[in-house]
């Protein structure tokens, strides 16, 4: 018997993530998993973010779950944080750990009580360019939107 649970579990959501116009070769997915003692698994991989420190080539980017489903170009209709109960930042619902990027490249799970995959269904996940300084109001000062993808439930799993 395997210990960790989530080897054979298929996403209950996901989003396919592009870049906007500056970063055109940012792509990657995001898989949303329930969990049978509540919260999401999120499993993140992206590709194509900037390489911003180059003297070690890693970088820390913002990540966050946005009010709203459009990530139509240049990612402004995304909204802000989703924030139901109306905190102050970094206690927004969807405030989440920064990705590391390593030569461009990020790949992160991690686990989160702040919400339920039929909460962020039709939201958007977004990625800034800078790292999320979690104390800045409104939203930490992560700068511009440079990745986005719609937060879905059409299909279980992207071919590779």
């Amino acid at each position: 018997m395997n210990s960790f649970p989530y080897t054979e579990l298929k996403p209950d959501a996901f989003a396919v993530i592009r870049g906007n116009e500056n970063n055109q070769r940012l792509h990657g997915t995001a898989y949303f998993y329930k969990t049978p003692f509540g919260g999401t698994l999120i499993e993140i991989e992206v590709d194509g973010l900037p390489i911003i420190n180059t003297e070690n080539q890693s970088s820390f980017f913002g990540m966050h779950i946005h009010e709203n489903g459009n990530c139509e170009l240049p990612f402004n209709k995304t909204g802000e944080h989703y924030n139901p109960n109306s905190v102050s930042h970094p206690n927004h619902v969807g405030d989440m750990p920064p990705l590391l990027g390593n030569n461009g490249y990020a790949y992160s799970v991690f686990y989160t009580e702040r919400f339920s995959v039929s909460d962020i269904v039709g939201r958007s996940i977004v990625i800034h360019d800078k790292a999320d300084d979690f104390s800045s109001q409104p939203s930490g000062n992560s700068g511009t939107k440079i990745g986005c993808g719609i937060i879905n439930v059409k299909e279980k799993r992207l071919p590779k």
